[in-house]
Parts: structure tokens; C-alpha cells; sequence
């Protein structure tokens, strides 16, 4: 792969060359970075604003030792990187995937940095992940991990300093398991919001009433407010899924409820088509049962080659970072790119599609529904509230379409990609910010 050359990229290696910092072009963290350095140098903002937003404030690094079920022990080792809090606390998720990477989990905590702004969320960004195969472990074995987890975090995590939540290999039962953790350790007087430390809680426990679907709904408004100025009806459109866990299956549930037709999925079990169309609650009530979209009896099975290349209006990758290379863009027949998960998309990948006319809607606008209800989580938590799921929606709709309007006008202003659009209205918020506060002392 040949190395970056654009003045964006130029810009990052300066910054990482004056902060004595390796880089590398082809690193996560690196593109990430360019890409926002672009918005900032479009923006002009001042220099110490790219120092800042460059590098995570914090990286924290830590292995748990915990005991197996047959009676030997395992270390799992475990980040929390927590980028930027000029906002507010820092918000992010924890990851459970067997081949996680500090460099990715950076990546992420930056955008959460991004997000958060982005949708004028009163939070800062951070990340968080352990490295293990939540699969290959039993319940007994997850939940003394969880806790090993959470009692290694310690003060580095609380309702008013830093809120975990769902991610990849995370599900509400965790955040249980971690809220249960953490009140136990909490002072008597700060037990009644100290469930508030984490939000994706189940119902019972703290949890908020649309949360589960809250990205896949969040993803839904962003369409609602953007298709039509492309010239398309939601409920006319068919589309393709890369991923079927919480994101991609609630964003197939909610679309097929708009009367958008499922052409193809695949996840890490294999690729399924069916030219009329999979119903997508079927196939979620399936892999609820089996783990993944492999043997759904109502579908074909398809190569990966052939799902890429599947002709959809939408192609809607909702799984793990850097699904869609260049490879994979050659074959890629859509209208529209919507980002569901984070930075699916490589910088080629990206300019490729561009270049071939294919729009693409950026992760941090397209799945700011997730941490838009967390925050209305902690909000009932923090007030002893809780608001019925019409109330949460239509608080979702108006900070999703507000968001959407925002990339628009940002994209009209400075004649650039809805990417580059959505990190300049993040940054230029976040610049407003740093020159009210100043920089401590």
C-alpha cells in the first residue's frame, strides 16, 4: 500500500514529528488523526488545539488476574483510554474481542471526542477494552472477569468523572455486573448515583427505555433527515449489512419497519442473500439462538466476494473497524455508504467510493444514537427519573437531526466531504470551548 501524501497527512506527521511520536500511514490511530487534522486546518484553529485533540490525555493499561472455572487462572489484559474531557466526563464503551489493540482503542476514544460534540453532548470521549472472547468463556467466568474489570479500573471510572457502556462483545448484563461492582466499592452517600457509573443497563437496574435500539435508531433519523435531499425514499430502498449484533440487527428491524428491503448480510459466521428480501426479525430471533446469520434456513449462502458486490442503495457496514479496504470498495455497488460502526472505512477505500460517486454518511453523525440515549440514561439516574420510550425517542430524534444539519451546513461552508464536515462542526465547537476555559494553569 502506498504511503499517504495529502496535506492532511502531512499535517499529522508534523504534529506526531513535534511531539517526538512514531507514526505510521498505515496505523488506525494515524488516519484517524489525519482526518481530523484536516477538518481542524480547514477550520484554521489555533496550533495548540491539533496538539491537543492529537494525542488521549490518558492511556491506562492493566491485566486481571481471574480464576477459570476448572480451577486455573488466566490474565486478561485491559485498556481505558480517555482522550479528551473539555466537554464534560469522558464516555465510552468497553470492548471484549480477543484481538484488541491500544492503537484501535485510541482510535476510538478519539472519536468518541468527536461524537460528543459533534452532537453537543455535555461529555468528553474515551474508550475501553478487554482482551478476551466473551464466546469462549462461561457466564461464571464473564462475570468474575467483569468485576476483576471493574475493580481494576477503580477511580478511574465514576458517574462524574468517566462512564463506560456497551461495545463490541459487551451487552447490558456486563454493565450489571460492573454498576453492581463499583456501588459496592462506593461511599454510603454517593450509592443512590453511583449506578449512574455506567449506562446500557438492563431496565431493571438503571437502565433507560429505548437504549438497546438507540443506535440503530439513531442511524434511522440520520436517513429520515438526509435521504431525501439525495433524492431517495427510505421506504423504497434496499440495502446490505456487514454485522447482525445489536447495531446491525436493530438497524434492519428498524429500516424493515420503514419498507426498505434486506438484500444481503454477513458477519463473522459467513454471508447470506435473498433477492426479495431476509426478514430481518427472523434473522435476528436466529442468531439470537445460533451467533451469527450462518444456517438461516430462509436465505442463500453467498461468498464474501458476492456480498460486496450484491447491487443495494445502502451499504451499511455495522461490525468492526476497517471492514471496507480498497479491495473490497472495487466491488461495492451502492448509492450510499452509511457507517454504522466505527471507521469501517479506510482512507483509499474512502476516496475510491468518492471518486466513484458514492456518498458516505460518517460513523460520528450515523451512530451518535447509542451514546445520545446513554446520556439520557445517566441524566434519570443522576434525577431518580425514568422517561417513557416516546419521550427518550423524540429527545433522540432532535439531537440526531440537529447533528445532520449541522455536517449539511459545515459541508456547504467549507465545499468538503460529510466527513471532513462532521469533524470541522465537532472541532469548531470544541475550539469555542477551549477559548472560553483556557488550558489549565
Amino acid at each position: 500500500m502506498e504511503s499517504c501524501n495529502t496535506p492532511a497527512c502531512q499535517s499529522a506527521r508534523d504534529i506526531f514529528h513535534e511531539l517526538e511520536d512514531y507514526y505510521d500511514d498505515h496505523n488506525l490511530y494515524f488516519q484517524t488523526v489525519s482526518s481530523v487534522l484536516e477538518a481542524a486546518n480547514a477550520l484554521e484553529v489555533p496550533h495548540r488545539l491539533k496538539l491537543i485533540l492529537s494525542q488521549p490525555k490518558n492511556e491506562i493499561m492493566f491485566h486481571c488476574p481471574v480464576q477459570m472455572d476448572d480451577g486455573t487462572w488466566q490474565l486478561f489484559k485491559g485498556y481505558r483510554v480517555q482522550h479528551n474531557n473539555v466537554l464534560g466526563p469522558y464516555k465510552g464503551g468497553i470492548r471484549y474481542h480477543p484481538e484488541v489493540k491500544l492503537d484501535e482503542v485510541k482510535t476510538l476514544a478519539l472519536l468518541m471526542t468527536m461524537k460528543c460534540a459533534l452532537a453537543r453532548l455535555p461529555y468528553g470521549g474515551a474508550k475501553g477494552a478487554l482482551k478476551i472472547d466473551p464466546r469462549a468463556v462461561s457466564r461464571a467466568e464473564l462475570q468474575r472477569v467483569t468485576r476483576r474489570l471493574t475493580a481494576a479500573l477503580g477511580n478511574n471510572i465514576g458517574p462524574d468523572y468517566d462512564i463506560p457502556a456497551p461495545d463490541v462483545g459487551t451487552n447490558c448484563q456486563i454493565m450489571a455486573w460492573m454498576a453492581d461492582t463499583y456501588i459496592n466499592f462506593a461511599e454510603s452517600s454517593t450509592k443512590v448515583t453511583a449506578r449512574g457509573v455506567v449506562t446500557g443497563k438492563p431496565l431493571e437496574f438503571g437502565g433507560s427505555a429505548g437504549r438497546e435500539k438507540a443506535t440503530g435508531q439513531g442511524l434511522v433519523y440520520v436517513l429520515d433527515e438526509l435521504l431525501p435531499g439525495m433524492g431517495m425514499e427510505i421506504g423504497k430502498l434496499s440495502y446490505s449489512l456487514i454485522g447482525y449484533g445489536n447495531v446491525g440487527s436493530w438497524t434492519a428491524r428498524l429500516l424493515q419497519q420503514r419498507g426498505s428491503t434486506l438484500i444481503t448480510v454477513m458477519d463473522h459466521t459467513g454471508a447470506i442473500f435473498h433477492e426479495t428480501g431476509i426478514d430481518a426479525q427472523k434473522l435476528a430471533e436466529h442468531v439470537k439462538v445460533t451467533g451469527g446469520v450462518a444456517g438461516y434456513p430462509d436465505a442463500e449462502v453467498i461468498s464474501s466476494e458476492t456480498f460486496y458486490s450484491t447491487p443495494v442503495d445502502l451499504f451499511i457496514p455495522a461490525a468492526l473497524e476497517q471492514m471496507v479496504d480498497l479491495e473490497h470498495a472495487k466491488l461495492i455497488s451502492c448509492k450510499v455508504l452509511v457507517e454504522a460502526a466505527n471507521a469501517p472505512t479506510t482512507p483509499h477505500a474512502e476516496q475510491y467510493l468518492l471518486d466513484k460517486g458514492v456518498a458516505i454518511l460518517p460513523a460520528i453523525l450515523c451512530n451518535a444514537g447509542g451514546v445520545t440515549v446513554s446520556y439520557f440514561e445517566w441524566k434519570q439516574n443522576r434525577q431518580s427519573e425514568t422517561w417513557d420510550e416516546e419521550v427518550v425517542d423524540e429527545r433522540l430524534r432532535k439531537v440526531m437531526v440537529g447533528s445532520a444539519k449541522r455536517v449539511l451546513e459545515m459541508a456547504d461552508r467549507l465545499k468538503c466531504s460529510m466527513r471532513v464536515a462532521s469533524y470541522a462542526s465537532a472541532i469548531e465547537h470544541l475550539d469555542k470551548v477551549y477559548k472560553m476555559r483556557g488550558v489549565f494553569p
